[in-house]
């Protein structure tokens, strides 16, 4: 029967692509000097995973060039290569050629093939000509399984392999059980594999390397000693291990934990090793958490994103259902309708928590954005000659997937920015009593319905004097009565810069205008702290979810709007003596020794109000970006929760206006953009 591959294609692709991110986030971890054995195993395993998976789906290009990277990278794993900074830079570079074969294959993107012939050249000489080293001590890893009976045992026959391909055929069948190498050929290699499993499963193993046609299995008998101790050398934590018999090596200790870690120094086995040892700790530390890993990874499927938002829709749609169905009944005899009021608040409730727990599907961690900035802090960090420490706090805490797809580009800029302008050049830092290397952090963390990141260096900071000269040649109003808040902004206007020398990086104000405007569009604010000498922190401010929101319905005349109830601080009914007009600029209250400028929302919107007379009605007091107003309503109708629809997608942008939603009663309100209703006042 022939299977038609091309329906998991899509699979590898969101593997492949998982496993090159996984690969960086190693490689800009790894210490050079000291790596980890663990990590350049799972460097390993990444390269090896995708090398298999392509050679399945038949994608030659990325097979040849993993094949090198592979093989360089068992050297070092193995101790045969010292690591090198310059291997490190060649497998960063390797891993970009891989990411745009992908893509090409993919998306059908250009591939630059100059450039993959340039990575497969590079990765070649470093194999080559790296001088050798003494393999250092290795550790096998004792595990008492307890007795294994095998039920088969086979003899496999491959056509001639190359001694990697040899060397990678018997790690993966030593997953299913016992193997060791046969006899010798000039045109063929021997397995002999005891194990529990079928043929099956050894033909699936053996079609990441050769074609399966290739393949000869034959059934043989079982040798004498068909119990054996089941053992696994280091690499088997990751999949590479092979199973070999080590009663001979190891005779039991009296008194010895289940599992051991005993290191040796090929060919001499040395085996005593402290069960208390740092590595042995280290190492089942790794493993409890591989086997949380992937406990966890087993407990997961894969949705299509379009999926999760028609579940979205019909959520809000429900949620405007249920909203009907209590529009419908408030007015009913509680009395006489006792079981069907509470059918409908019990209706309310299970619709509440189904709707959080569905948005909680989209929902995603900020390490999906925190992950692509080491490898660009890094390339950006080497080509201004600049050192930069980089920091991510609270990369677990999640944020709307609509959103965090957006937010990439504002933080991108950001981070550059700092890199650029904030953190200083080595000398100047070391001449201010500052150590060498900047530090560069991002932070994410919930705060009631928002999420706050921040971008924080320990850079020079803002300059108060250069900015205040730039926004003057600017045409901009920039009094020295300004405080350091307002003149901070500044750098948000059009074309700000007080960058010396452009460079081709970035320079401080050049598209800020553009990151705040972009983040205000997902009904965020920017605010930004700064200090001389210590540094800058922008702090960015985030609604969890863009789908549905807590509002107020707020009516003006005959219309019902909704206030976002996030930016609501109060709301009063103003005393006469309290509204004071500003020499027929507008109006302005006072609330408690504080004067706020008054915003009759019936004049924005072309509205006939029920009332007049701020006294006569009420006011709304709302906060954004430290700045606050007093909105003029009419009455307030409640608080609800609304589904936010598009209105750009169906009509224009509307000035004021964030969204719309649907009423309980079937009617339609418009959701207030309060940002731009402060930002209007004069």
């Amino acid at each position: 029967m022939t299977i038609d591959m091309s329906q998991f294609f899509q699979v590898f692709f969101d593997e492949a692509d998982e496993l090159l991110a996984e690969k960086e986030k190693l490689l800009l971890a790894v210490d050079v000097s000291s790596p980890d054995p663990e990590d350049l195993n799972a460097i390993f395993r990444a390269a090896h995973s995708i090398k298999g998976g392509a050679s399945t789906f038949g994608l030659n290009d990325m097979t040849e060039v993993t094949h090198v990277l592979e093989s360089l990278l068992d050297k070092i794993r193995k101790g045969e290569m010292a690591l090198t900074a310059e291997h490190v830079d060649a497998f960063l570079i390797a891993k970009d050629i891989l990411k745009m074969q992908l893509d090409g294959h993919r998306l059908g993107s250009t591939v630059d093939q100059d450039a993959v012939a340039d990575v497969r050249m590079l990765l070649q000489s470093l194999s080559q000509d790296a001088p050798s080293m003494p393999p250092p001590p290795v550790y096998v890893e004792v595990i008492d399984h307890g007795a294994i009976v095998f039920k088969s045992a086979y003899k496999i026959e491959f056509p001639n392999l190359n001694e990697d391909d040899a060397n990678a055929l018997m790690a993966e069948l030593g997953l299913l059980g016992k193997i060791s190498r046969g006899e010798m050929h000039s045109d063929k290699v021997v397995f002999h594999l005891q194990t529990n499993e079928g043929k099956d499963d050894i033909v699936s193993i053996c079609s990441f390397i050769l074609n399966p046609d290739c393949l000869t299995i034959t059934e043989e008998a079982l040798p004498e000693q068909s119990i054996a101790s089941q053992s696994t050398q280091t690499d088997d934590d990751l999949g590479y291990g092979f199973f070999e018999p080590l009663e001979s090596m190891f005779p039991p200790i009296e008194g010895e934990p289940e599992e051991i870690k005993t290191p040796v120094t090929p060919p001499q086995v040395v085996a005593n090793v402290s069960s208390g040892s740092p590595f042995e700790k280290k190492t089942a530390v790794k493993k409890e958490q591989e086997k949380t890993s992937s406990s966890q990874e087993s407990s997961t499927i894969r949705v299509g994103i379009e999926k999760v938002d028609q579940l979205i829709n019909l959520i809000g749609e429900l949620v405007i259902t249920q909203a009907m169905l209590e529009q419908r009944t408030k007015d009913l005899d509680p009395i006489a309708n006792e079981r069907l009021l509470n059918s409908v608040a019990h209706l309310t409730r299970n619709t509440r928590d189904l709707q959080e727990a569905v948005m909680s599907i989209r929902m995603m961690p900020m390490d999906y954005v925190f992950s692509r900035f080491p490898r660009m802090v890094r390339d950006l960090a080497t080509k201004l000659g600049k050192k930069v420490e980089f920091i991510t706090y609270g990369a677990s805490t999640e944020l709307d997937k609509g959103l965090i797809e957006r937010i990439v580009d504002p933080l991108t800029h950001l981070v550059r920015n700092s890199i650029d302008h904030g953190i200083e050049m080595p000398a100047v830092r070391k001449q201010a009593g500052k150590n060498e290397a900047g530090q560069l952090s991002l932070s994410a963390v919930h705060q009631g319905g928002n999420i706050v990141i921040e971008v924080s260096d320990d850079g020079g900071g803002l300059h108060r004097d250069k900015i205040l000269a730039k926004a003057r040649q600017n045409g901009l109003t920039a009094p020295d009565s300004m405080t350091d808040a307002d003149v901070w902004q500044l750098i948000f206007a059009p074309g700000f810069s007080t960058a010396e020398i452009v460079t081709d990086v970035s320079g401080r104000g050049v598209g800020m205008d553009v990151v705040k405007r972009n983040i205000a569009a997902m009904g965020g604010v920017v605010d930004i702290r700064s200090a001389k000498g210590f540094g800058t922190t922008i702090v960015i401010s985030l609604p969890l979810t863009l789908a549905i929101l807590d509002g107020m319905s707020i009516k003006l005349g005959e219309e019902i709007y909704i206030l976002p109830l996030g930016f609501v601080v109060e709301s009063m009914q103003p005393a006469k003596e309290d509204v004071k007009d500003v020499n027929g600029k507008g109006q302005v209250i006072k609330v408690r020794d504080e004067y706020l400028p008054l915003v009759p929302l019936y004049q924005r919107f072309d509205i006939a109000p029920k009332f007049l007379d701020p006294s006569d009605g009420i006011v709304v007091i709302v906060e954004v970006d430290g700045k606050k107003a007093a909105l003029f309503v009419d009455d307030l109708v409640g608080q609800q929760q609304v589904v936010v629809k598009n209105i750009e997608s169906n009509y224009k942008k509307i000035p004021g206006i964030s969204g719309a939603t649907i009423l309980g009663d079937g009617g339609v309100a418009f959701i207030l953009d309060v940002s731009a209703l402060i930002r209007s006042v004069k």
